[in-house]
């Protein structure tokens, strides 16, 4: 079944998105569903070294790291069936400390720290729906890195920052270099930015 890269005038669910080709990705934010062009290198190279930092420094811990393509489903309150679940994406490295989140077809809840990789066709949608997302369904921690400019971006929440009707909201970013070594709050896990952007690698 072919999608347009955004369908807005139909809602979808999780079992409709079971049902699309193994071959395609998508991702979907309130049955809305959002086309996922194939990662270029640095992207790739800049997930699969961050992956590794985190699941070497997680060894022995409760906590647990994936890497895209890996199924997050967010549900409202009480709605965990397939056919109920309207929301389902794909974080390039996600960490979960609460296990019981975790099942065979990747995890229903929301990590306690999300970092994507900015692309041109995603970093919009990264910083602004995605970020709101991430927020109202309680990720502590939420990084965007920009791997041309070497430049991070992290929200974070604390328990007590809401928005207009109580709503989940991050708190103001934090905009670094992404050089040297830069810590997780919600995890302390550190990440060196050295050997991510090894200079040896040239794009």
């Amino acid at each position: 079944m072919a999608l347009p890269a955004i369908k807005m005038n139909e809602r979808f669910n999780y079992a409709n998105y079971c049902a699309w080709p193994a071959n395609e990705s998508w991702e979907l934010i309130d049955g809305h569903a959002w086309n996922m062009a194939a990662p270029g290198r640095l992207h790739q190279d800049v997930v699969g070294e961050i992956y590794v930092q985190i699941k070497t420094a997680l060894r022995g811990h409760q906590c647990a790291v994936y890497i895209a393509p890996f199924d997050v489903r967010l549900p409202e309150a009480g709605q965990t069936t397939d056919d109920a679940i309207y929301t389902v994406v794909q974080p390039d490295v996600s960490v979960f400390c609460d296990r019981t989140k975790l099942d065979d077809k990747g995890a229903c809840g929301a990590p306690d720290w999300i970092i994507e990789v900015l692309s041109s066709s995603t970093s919009i949608k990264d910083h602004t729906i995605k970020r709101d997302l991430y927020a109202l369904h309680g990720v502590a921690e939420y990084w965007l890195i920009h791997p041309l400019d070497r430049i991070l971006t992290i929200y974070r929440r604390t328990k007590s920052t809401v928005g207009e009707n109580n709503v989940l909201i991050f708190d103001a970013p934090q905009i670094l270099a992404a050089s040297g070594i830069t810590t997780a709050v919600s995890i302390a896990i550190a990440i060196d930015w050295d050997v991510v952007f090894n200079e040896k690698i040239t794009y």
